[in-house]
């Protein structure tokens, strides 16, 4: 690993190139990255803490912008769910490398209303539906039961709507810091920081790479 090597050639980023507000950059990054047909444009590697300390991570997919901060969906009484519960401050990273850009956002998740949760799931795929309501996620179980439990459900609802279960939905993260990064030749990146301050307006300053 020691002599993997990456040499960077994008164009770079400045100043003047940046959106004032940083969710409308995040928006057009995304964006971009799904019209250039990348594999998983939205995925994103979400930083939870336990009531104890303890950091995980694991790679959610992104589904709006919106409301003021980035929203995702997974099961609540999962571990990301229960760490979110007793301590709400993440973070998540989203890399596309075709790019050579990186964003990082660091603040706060809570849950949306259940009406937004019902309506992202009655639009997801039936399958899709099928697994998320018979998963006990984050928690031991076999392949086996796994199937079994997808074949009643899906005898008891052949067809969508399956019901969204109460222990899924999704959670807003309200960003008090938002960085972009992008790569540049010899390692000599540029790298921007937006904060968020008392009054609700952001300061952007540039970092150090």
């Amino acid at each position: 690993m020691k002599d993997v090597r990456e040499e960077y050639h994008a164009e770079g980023l400045t100043e003047a190139s940046l959106h004032n507000d940083p969710l409308e950059q995040a928006r057009r990054w995304v964006d971009e990255a799904i019209e250039a047909g990348l594999p998983l444009p939205n995925a994103m590697t979400l930083a939870t803490v336990s009531a104890q300390g303890q950091p995980s991570s694991r790679v959610v997919l992104l589904k709006g912008i919106e409301g003021g901060g980035f929203t995702f969906f997974t099961h609540y009484d999962s571990r990301k769910g229960e760490e979110i519960a007793a301590n709400p401050k993440v973070s998540f990273t989203m890399f596309w490398q075709p790019f050579d850009r990186q964003m990082i956002v660091i603040g706060e998740a809570h849950k949306v209303d259940p009406e937004e949760s019902e309506s992202y799931f009655a639009s997801r795929p039936y399958a899709s539906q099928v697994s998320a309501a018979i998963s006990p996620q984050s928690q031991p179980t076999s392949r086996e039961w796994l199937e079994e439990e997808v074949a009643r459900l899906e005898k008891e609802f052949p067809s969508a709507p399956v019901p969204r279960p109460e222990q899924w939905g999704g959670y807003r993260i309200t960003p008090s810091e938002i960085q972009f990064w992008h790569g540049r030749p010899s390692r000599l990146h540029d790298r921007f920081r937006y904060r968020r301050q008392a009054d609700g307006q952001w300061k952007r300053e540039r970092l150090a790479p």
